[in-house]
């Protein structure tokens, strides 16, 4: 089962490390810090998007 991806501008569902995938779903490596209810800032570039890579416990 695929990950659900989220759009730039979307509010975080929940806190955590977001990892940003390219338009055809390849990892790009890159991970930006989001807190929740936070919108999911611009990606580096066009047809990106996150995906939650690890979840903040507390």
């Amino acid at each position: 089962m695929a990950k659900k991806t989220f759009k730039p501008g979307q509010k975080a569902p929940r806190s955590g490390q977001y990892g940003i995938i390219g338009p055809r779903g390849g990892d790009t490596g890159k991970e930006r810090t989001i807190t929740k209810n936070e919108p999911l800032p611009p990606t580096p570039e066009k047809g990106q998007r996150y995906i939650l890579n690890d979840p903040t416990k507390h």
